[in-house]
């Protein structure tokens, strides 16, 4: 059976540029790796969740912030493993720096019979349009063309914006502010119990 993930493109309009909020997982497989390996906030939905709750729930279990706005349901994206991603888009803004991630226990070294906690996600990131189709992995790049097509996305000069480093909006910033014509910031989550 394949299986299901729900996940959510978080965006925001910074300097008349669309920038997209992504996240670097976790653990010792990921940790060199860096272009074609970050993604979206998602996870698996369990039998019979709604999956945009589910998507609502991951993202707050993988980053420590809770979201709310109106949800864009972008589509259901096939990943070169067959899974099978429910992504949405919604608009609003949140700090990188206070990011909170659940953890994942992981024997490691492999076959040493010693277990360690990592963490899901390690860091996050705001990136524009250019940055973020470098990063972000190759299966989910279709759910960047998914949000340019749907109706109400920023025109295109909207999205290119101004050249900019990528190590600009890599860096952890603490200056993130929600702009006041109508952006929601995401507020830290209460903490969820880890799942087994």
């Amino acid at each position: 059976m394949k299986q299901t993930s729900a996940g959510i493109l978080l965006y925001r309009h910074k300097e008349e540029a669309t920038e997209f909020f992504l996240v670097h997982p976790g653990g010792p497989f990921w940790a060199r790796k860096d272009e074609g390996a970050w993604t979206i906030p998602k996870g698996l939905a369990a039998p019979g969740e709604d999956l945009l709750a589910a998507a609502k729930r991951e993202f707050s279990e993988e980053t420590g912030f809770a979201l709310d706005g109106k949800f864009r349901f972008l589509g259901e994206f096939k990943q070169p493993g067959g899974k099978i991603i429910h992504a949405w888009a919604v608009e609003g803004d949140c700090d990188p720096a206070q990011l909170k991630s659940n953890f994942f226990p992981l024997e490691w070294p492999p076959k040493s019979g010693k277990i360690q906690q990592f963490p899901e996600i390690d860091r996050a990131a705001w990136l524009n349009e250019t940055q973020a189709r470098v990063k972000i992995l190759r299966g989910q790049i279709p759910i960047l063309d998914a949000f340019n097509a749907a109706p109400g996305s920023p025109p295109a000069a909207s999205r290119a914006g101004r050249k900019t480093k990528a190590s600009d909006h890599t860096r952890s910033s603490t200056r993130h502010r929600a702009r006041a014509a109508g952006r929601k910031t995401a507020k830290p989550a209460k903490r969820p119990p880890r799942r087994g």
